[in-house]
């Protein structure tokens, strides 16, 4: 005997899915900028030094003087010998009065008057070591300065952003299917 059967075929569906994939460029342009710097200003003062010179004691000493200053030391080397001279003429003066008391003053007077002083020659053009006086007064600078920020300017560029999308498409491959067969059903 034969049993009825029942016989089922089935196909599943298949779905297709195409895909394209997107594209996206992206473009950053240089941010534009520029620098200036300007020049500090810088201002200076200053005040000489001054170089004071007094060789005039030097210039006395060699005899190198003006005329005003020769004549003063003439005249006070004049009025010094002129007291020394009444000095010794009082001193013997003096003698001549104690003449009674014995001596021979008046040959001793007379070597003594006779015959001048000696004076051992010197070198006098040289003058004596520090003689010249030399005074520096330093001069002094101010500075000032002021210092410039510098000028920067800067443009941003925003980047240039290019996209296309991409795009998926579905589709069934296969369409799903379900058959169905019956066998041995009457007999």
């Amino acid at each position: 005997m034969q049993l009825p059967q029942i016989q089922m075929t089935s196909q599943m569906g298949k779905i297709a899915i195409e895909q394209s994939k997107g594209d996206m460029d992206i473009v950053q342009p240089k941010a534009e900028m520029t620098i200036e710097q300007p020049k500090a200003v810088l201002s200076m003062q200053t005040t000489k030094g001054t170089l004071t010179i007094d060789q005039s004691q030097a210039w006395e000493e060699t005899n190198l003087m003006g005329p005003i200053r020769l004549t003063e030391k003439i005249a006070q080397e004049g009025k010094q010998a002129a007291l020394e001279g009444v000095q010794r003429r009082a001193e013997q003066g003096a003698q001549l009065i104690d003449i009674h008391l014995g001596g021979n003053v008046i040959k001793e007077q007379a070597i003594q008057n006779g015959h001048p002083v000696y004076k051992e020659p010197q070198i006098a053009y040289i003058p004596s070591p520090l003689s010249v006086n030399i005074q520096y007064q330093k001069g002094q600078l101010q500075m000032d300065v002021e210092t410039q920020k510098p000028i920067i300017d800067v443009t941003l560029n925003k980047p240039h952003i290019n996209f296309q999308r991409g795009d998926v498409h579905v589709s069934v491959a296969q369409h799903p299917s379900l058959t169905i067969d019956f066998e041995h059903l009457y007999g």
